[in-house]
């Protein structure tokens, strides 16, 4: 535990990609085999589920602290961080950190408290902080409350490993895929596999269930013509998917479904396996899982709906069914075919699919750049285009040299939005008012002095009216809520902000203030759903802000009719 330690502050404190990838190599080059193991796994994201609620850390923590629960969670607003708020309140330990190693810690000490009763939990907790010292039990939370992160990436991650190792990091970076799922435990075994020497000559089929590194795509820059990049022709051009990339893996081992993030979701998904009942094995698919209803793509927000939970009833199987749409083939019968050109691998795949149930992504043919933009903006139900070189093969993550992908998305949806909530961040924004809850017209605003009506009844905290059985858009003039957002503003723009708000204060909600509108904001987002759970009936995706609107008056914001009007259409792309 020491040595990862020393490994982690050496981490935090430095911005150097060198100097992180020696600090690396210097772990690995002297860590045991089974530290490795789970050095590798937190360090490239792996996070086992949460072993001890936030809740009971918290608690004990001021018990140990003997400090009281405002005290804590102001000194958690101005830290910012629970679990280094926890390791500066907790009392100095009496004989310093355990000699224990990581894998003997993780094991041995933390994975065993899930499943635990509470009150062993309590007494194992304080037992292990106080065989700890302050780096220590930062760690110990970060790790057993499932928050542990570092500014290191998987690839940087790999690079260490290759180098280490004296291997491709195209080889690390297959070896590693799916070695971060959550169901994983990783060994010293499966650390040796990782670094193990590359073997020589052609490579058996594989028999296992592991997919292969996504080739990620680049964003089209938005200075950058369309024509500079040749004849339209010279592209594989599709609709880009809002959904859930993933990789269709079938061999003699089963069917497997993964998600970009490298986690098996395939129980996830089991109605879309069927899909996959008349391919060969040996096929792996790349594509994008989707909700599905009648017959075209529904939002992400209705997919959504199946994302996080341990079990699907079958209402909500019924209601909000999935696909795979395939759009490229990686692997066919048994061998590895990514080197090959786009247009090689789009057409296998073209004939491997032809009859089948699996939908196949289509392909689109614009006549000129022109016709591609155009396709671009009236994209609604997707986030826009993916261009795809016919000539390129399908490399490792975000890298050029193997093909070119890129993805050109439409342009974001935007509203202007009323601030009427606030609450104070964390740590570096502890002092400022920077989360934001934004509101719009219930319906449309006739002139200023209406709205400014609308203004003084909240400034003397007047309950809003509401006229039974009518809809929200037929009720006395209001403004309703309707999104968050926290981000997008300059620190001088949230300074000012900050001191509106403090003019502005009425009420208070916990942690919540409430304001006396006089704000309206440009916000951004990438995708609106209907929505029961909220008052509004529409849930926005990616939410932001894009500008203070200084020139535009209250009675000028945007209406729910707005928000409406945006919604997609329930049809075919």
């Amino acid at each position: 535990m020491k040595q990862f330690a020393a490994l982690y502050s050496e981490l935090d404190a430095s911005t150097s990609t060198a100097a992180k990838i020696a600090a690396l190599q210097g772990y690995l080059a002297q860590a045991s085999a089974a530290d490795a193991a789970w050095a590798v796994y937190f360090l490239a994201g792996g996070k086992p589920r949460q072993l001890v609620r936030p809740a009971l850390l918290r608690a004990l923590a001021c018990e140990m602290a003997d400090l009281p629960e405002w005290l804590f969670e102001a000194s958690y607003q101005a830290v910012g961080d629970l679990a280094e708020t926890i390791a500066h309140v907790l009392p100095v330990a009496p004989c310093g950190q355990d000699d224990a190693s990581l894998a003997q810690w993780v094991q041995g000490r933390l994975l065993p408290l899930r499943g635990l009763a509470e009150p062993q939990v309590r007494a194992r907790v304080r037992a292990q902080w106080l065989q700890l010292d302050g780096l220590g039990r930062l760690l110990w939370v970060k790790l057993a409350g499932g928050g542990f992160r570092v500014g290191v990436s998987r690839l940087l991650v790999q690079r260490a490993l290759a180098v280490h190792a004296g291997l491709e990091p195209a080889c690390v970076a297959e070896r590693m895929m799916g070695y971060t799922d959550s169901r994983a435990v990783p060994t010293a075994q499966s650390y040796l596999a990782l670094i193990a020497p590359q073997a020589s000559g052609a490579q058996a089929g594989r028999q296992d269930g592991r997919p292969y590194p996504f080739f990620l795509a680049h964003p089209l820059a938005a200075d950058e013509p369309l024509e500079s990049l040749g004849e339209p022709a010279q592209w594989l051009i599709e609709w880009k998917y809002d959904g859930i990339r993933a990789q269709l893996v079938k061999r003699a081992a089963g069917v497997f479904l993964w998600s970009r993030g490298q986690e098996l979701i395939t129980e996830s998904f089991a109605d879309v396996l069927p899909l996959a009942a008349d391919l060969p094995e040996g096929t792996v698919l790349d594509g994008e899982l989707l909700a599905w209803q009648a017959g075209a793509a529904a939002p992400f927000a209705v997919l959504q709906q199946r994302l996080g939970r341990k079990r699907l009833p079958a209402s909500l199987l019924a209601r909000v069914p999935a696909t795979f749409v395939a759009y490229d083939l990686l692997e066919q019968g048994g061998q590895d075919i990514r080197a090959l050109p786009q247009a090689q691998r789009r057409e296998r795949l073209e004939q491997l699919l032809h009859g089948q149930a699996m939908p196949l992504s289509p392909a689109l043919h614009p006549a000129d750049w022109a016709a591609v933009e155009q396709l671009r903006r009236d994209a609604r139900s997707v986030e826009g285009l993916m261009l795809k070189r016919l000539d390129s093969g399908y490399g490792s993550g975000r890298t050029k040299s193997e093909g070119l992908w890129l993805k050109f998305k439409r342009d974001p949806m935007v509203v202007d939005g009323v601030l009427i909530y606030a609450q104070a961040g964390h740590g570096r924004r502890a002092s400022l008012y920077s989360d934001y809850t934004f509101a719009v017209w219930n319906r449309p605003v006739e002139n200023a002095a209406q709205a400014q009506a609308v203004i003084d009844a909240i400034a003397r905290r007047e309950p809003l009216p509401s006229i039974p059985d009518l809809p929200l858009a037929e009720q006395p003039l209001q403004l309703v809520a309707f999104t968050k957002a926290y981000s997008g503003l300059s620190d001088q723009e949230m300074r000012l902000v900050d001191a509106q708000i403090k003019r502005t204060l009425l009420d208070k909600f916990g942690p919540v203030r409430s304001v006396r509108p006089t704000l309206v904001f440009e916000l951004a987002f990438e995708g609106i759903a209907l929505s029961k759970r909220h008052k509004s009936g529409v849930a926005l995706r990616f939410p932001r802000i894009s500008r203070l609107r200084t020139d535009k008056p209250l009675h000028e914001a945007s209406t729910l009719a707005d928000l409406q009007a945006l919604l997609p259409a329930q049809k075919g792309l």
